[in-house]
């Protein structure tokens, strides 16, 4: 057969007929080996013929149940055969929980953020107070982290920020003394935020004239002698508010503030941290994952009076007995000078810190939300058992997370013991 289609002319054709026709036996399958890894090795060796390289061909495996290599084919699309899926890296460890908006039964009701200045004076612009203020440090083996920020029923009605932070450090070296002041105005007084200032300025004066004094009495744990010379600079200093009100010719409740300091020596070695002042608010300490409560408390007097603590005596000198009491008020006498209303008891607590330990001290605008709602004191000790102290980004964030219920200023000093 040729191209033309005619009849075969001779041997030339032979092989048509011994492939095609019909004494031609079938060829059936190969002795040879023809897998697929047969056929890639073929192929790899005619290549290195051609190219000359002497690679070495890699051998067929040796089972079907041999471990397949890795490869970095994307996962979720079916894959070719040898392409498998690197498994995934180990998960990091949880980080701590992220700053939450409010905590509770649900949303407080004013708005998260400012919403109102106050009203200023034009002549008298320093009597303006930011909305927040915040600050740090780090000193010896303590870390400091400050805040102070403006109530949500502040912010909304346009007033001012009746709390007030001083931070200061006195002297230098290890000898330094860091004083943490923070004071709350009267509620409803025009110059709330006046009198909470000049208690902070009051008291840091104070403190910063006898801080060589006080840092000595620190290191060398002279606990008497410094509880009675920081009582008697915190009267001095609340008495000045008591003279500017008799000055500006009001009622010494309507100019006064509550006040709370802490002391914190830079020497590396001394770790005790004090704790002094007047009114209420919240001293609290994260040790252990757990948060205790050592805000010191006033003993008052009570029960019946008793002979020479108040009491009238049994008989007068001449010895008529006194058995009966007519209560007959005695008209105050013109003379006298009127008397003053009862002043907050002094508190006092010195105590020595741990490793780990986390200190917070703070005015009622946080400390009550803290022990009434026991999901912002779990929140804050996840956020707060880290070794490493929050940023003050951080610090801002955590202490802001609003309660339902809770609407008053807050300021806060929290200090982290390496």
């Amino acid at each position: 057969m040729n191209q033309q289609g005619g009849r075969p002319t001779g041997r030339e054709d032979d092989w048509w007929g011994q492939l095609y026709g019909e004494r031609a036996d079938d060829t059936g399958p190969t002795t040879a080996p023809d897998s697929l890894d047969d056929r890639f090795a073929s192929a790899a060796g005619a290549l290195d013929q051609r190219s000359g390289a002497g690679a070495a061909v890699p051998s067929p495996r040796a089972d079907a149940d041999a471990m397949e290599p890795a490869s970095t084919f994307p996962p979720g699309l079916p894959r070719p055969p040898g392409f498998t899926v690197e498994p995934a890296p180990p998960a990091d460890p949880a980080p701590p929980p992220r700053p939450l908006d409010y905590v509770g039964d649900g949303p407080p009701t004013y708005a998260a953020e400012p919403t109102a200045l106050p009203p200023a004076d034009p002549d008298d612009l320093d009597d303006l107070v930011a909305d927040t203020v915040l600050d740090g440090a780090h000193y010896g083996t303590s870390t400091l982290r400050a805040v102070s920020l403006r109530g949500d029923s502040a912010r909304y009605r346009g007033e001012p920020r009746r709390d007030s932070l001083l931070t200061a450090r006195f002297g230098t070296g290890d000898h330094a003394l860091v004083l943490v002041a923070m004071a709350t105005g009267a509620r409803a007084t025009p110059g709330a935020h006046r009198a909470a200032a000049e208690a902070c300025h009051w008291i840091g004066r104070a403190v910063g004239r006898s801080h060589a004094r006080l840092s000595e009495d620190i290191r060398a744990a002279r606990r008497g002698d410094l509880k009675s010379g920081l009582h008697r600079l915190t009267d001095r200093s609340l008495g000045k508010l008591r003279a500017t009100a008799n000055e500006q010719g009001i009622e010494p409740e309507e100019y006064a503030a509550t006040l709370r300091c802490l002391l914190l020596p830079a020497d590396p070695e001394c770790r005790t941290r004090v704790f002094f002042g007047v009114g209420e608010g919240g001293l609290f300490r994260l040790r252990g994952g757990e948060w205790q409560d050592i805000e010191p408390r006033v003993t008052d007097a009570t029960g019946e009076p008793v002979v020479g603590f108040g009491s009238l005596p049994a008989e007068t000198p001449e010895g008529d007995r006194l058995t009966m009491d007519l209560g007959i008020t005695t008209p105050p006498s013109p003379y006298d000078p009127a008397p003053e209303p009862p002043r907050e008891p002094f508190r006092f607590r010195a105590s020595v810190a741990r490793p780990g330990d986390t200190l917070l001290m703070c005015t009622s605008g946080l400390a009550d939300p803290l022990r009434g709602e026991p999901e912002l004191a779990a929140h804050l000790t996840g956020r707060w058992s880290d070794p490493e102290p929050p940023g003050l980004a951080e610090f801002l964030a955590d202490t802001q997370i609003r309660v339902k219920g809770y609407a008053d200023d807050r300021t806060a000093a929290a200090v982290w013991e390496a």
